[in-house]
């Protein structure tokens, strides 16, 4: 009797094993799962066929077999239904993929169904939202950038026309022609500066580095600027503030937000710039008392060629709009944040943290 039961047992795990890597080999995950409950259903039967006709010669158990076989037969419908089911919601989700990589970047999946294929749904639309944002911003990008780049380049063109038919004297428009080169050659140097962040291949000194002297030559840089338009300069820093930071990039930055806040402040405001040592990292803030920004303007105003008012132009001093997205992908390189907050008694308030010195 035990041989027979090892036996019936062995056989039935060999069937089982080499139809299952049978089954991997179907075309459909619905055929797969079909064929699974088929064996399922069809092993376990036969062995007790198996066992009833070596024991009993197929004799009284003829109503016991049928009721297994009936049962048998339920299961394998019930396979064949749940078959079906998931893989209706498999052909939605690959339709669904299929509109997305022809290039409908609006086609999203259905979320319902089992949760597995619920979360798949929903992770798959996730990514089709951040690929269609990535793409509006490639899109506006290269708008802009053409935009910025096309209105010098026209008014070069014009001007070196006017010389050549005698019209202007190349003294006239020297001067001209040199702020549109400086133009074009810093827009093109941040937009170079740009995909090399991107690309990761910005190399980075991150050391233990002195904040205060970095702060102290930038507020030196806009300091003849400020004393002209009657704007007083702030420095609110704690003694021997450190961060683990590059300092020629952490300097750029700072840099870069005074400028901002220098450009938008009206004359006899204020500027200041406060660090705060904590216990993970190290914040910097730049606050103005200046015009401060638009509601709802926060999320966007690090984007590439972003502006807070359309009308404005490079011309009207506001830039290429790629001075604070540089500044945001420096601060994030070095496993900072940066963000904006706009403050109560008007003005504005940038902010971003750097990496505290391990102790």
């Amino acid at each position: 009797m035990i041989v027979l039961a090892l036996t019936v047992a062995a056989a039935t795990l060999v069937v089982g094993v080499v139809v299952t890597l049978l089954i991997r080999v179907l075309p459909s995950l619905r055929l797969q799962i079909a064929s699974l409950a088929f064996v399922t259903v069809v092993l376990p039967l036969a062995a007790v066929l198996v066992s009833g006709w070596v024991m009993f010669h197929m004799g009284d158990d003829v109503k016991i077999l049928a009721v297994a076989a009936a049962s048998a037969c339920a299961a394998i419908g019930a396979g064949l239904f749940l078959a079906r089911e998931i893989g209706r919601h498999v052909e939605r989700l690959r339709a669904a993929s299929a509109d997305f990589a022809a290039g409908h970047l609006a086609a999203r999946a259905p979320t319902g169904g089992p949760a597995e294929l619920a979360e798949l749904g929903a992770a798959f639309n996730a990514m089709a939202a951040n690929l269609e944002s990535l793409f509006d911003a490639r899109r506006e990008l290269v708008a802009m950038a053409s935009h910025d780049l096309r209105t010098p380049v026209a008014s070069i063109s014009v001007m070196l026309e006017a010389v050549a038919d005698g019209v202007a004297t190349i003294d006239e428009y020297l001067p001209a022609l040199r702020d549109h080169t400086r133009r074009l050659a810093r827009l093109i140097d941040d937009m170079f500066e740009l995909a090399r962040l991107d690309a990761g291949a910005l190399a980075l000194e991150q050391r233990r580095t002195d904040l205060a002297p970095l702060i102290d030559g930038c507020l030196r840089g806009i300091e003849a600027d400020a004393r002209a338009k009657n704007i007083t300069l702030e420095r609110r820093l704690p003694a021997g503030v450190e961060a683990t930071c590059d300092g020629a990039q952490v300097e750029r930055v700072i840099y870069n937000l005074l400028t901002n806040a220098l450009r938008h402040t009206p004359a006899d405001g204020t500027i200041a710039v406060a660090a705060t040592d904590r216990a993970n990292e190290v914040e910097i803030a730049v606050e103005d008392t200046g015009e401060g920004v638009a509601a709802g303007s926060e999320g966007r105003i690090f984007e590439r060629f972003w502006r807070g008012e359309r009308a404005r132009t490079a011309a009207s001093g506001d830039g290429a709009g790629l001075g604070l997205a540089i500044a945001r992908a420096l601060v994030e390189a070095q496993g900072g944040r940066i963000w904006l907050e706009r403050r109560d008694g008007g003005g504005t308030r940038f902010a971003f943290t750097l990496p505290h010195v391990a102790r």
